[in-house]
């Protein structure tokens, strides 16, 4: 009876054929996010040299069952590292993507808006009180006249990247006036 009982045990403490393909599958999907990392994005991430490698060289295969292969070794290396601290970087990193698409898409509205209506830089440098409200408004100007003229769009990309830096100085100004109330 005892013996039944130990192989039991044993079988239960071992994770099932099921589980194990999860999880190799799971790294393998993480792996996929850091081939598709930007080359200092995956130096942050501090990497071993090995993995890192593996990583350059996935980027680099074009045939399917080849860069499959190589998604697997790199899946297989992951095995023997923590790979907590890479996910929660990965999570943040994510995290900080979307919150600059949402930057980029609030840059844009306001572009469009600045564009179509007259009363929108009022309600922009309302919102906005580090706006530089000449240099929006004469990018505003330039931007309609290249518009109208079909001339090359100079204007409209320096208004986008304008709005786009007064929005990120207003957020970061705010924040810091949050964390640091004295």
């Amino acid at each position: 009876m005892q013996n039944t009982t130990d192989k039991t045990d044993k079988r239960e403490d071992k994770p099932s054929k099921t589980q194990r393909k999860l999880a190799m599958h799971s790294l393998q999907k993480t792996g996929e996010q850091l081939v598709t990392l930007s080359d200092n994005q995956l130096a942050e991430l501090d990497l071993p040299e090995n993995l890192h490698e593996a990583i350059l060289v996935a980027r680099q295969i074009t045939k399917f069952g080849a860069r499959q292969r190589q998604m697997q070794f790199i899946g297989k290396l992951m095995r023997r590292i923590d790979i907590l601290p890479i996910e929660e970087k990965l999570k943040a990193l994510q995290r900080n993507s979307s919150h600059q698409i949402a930057l980029t898409h609030l840059a844009e509205r306001w572009r469009e808006q600045l564009l179509s209506d007259n009363e929108a830089l009022t309600e922009f440098t309302r919102q906005y009180s580090g706006a530089e409200t000449t240099q929006i408004r004469t990018l505003v100007r330039n931007a309609r006249k290249e518009i109208n003229s079909n001339k090359a769009s100079k204007n409209y990309r320096q208004l986008f990247h304008a709005l786009l830096e007064t929005i990120k100085n207003e957020r970061n100004s705010r924040s810091k006036d949050i964390s640091h109330p004295c």
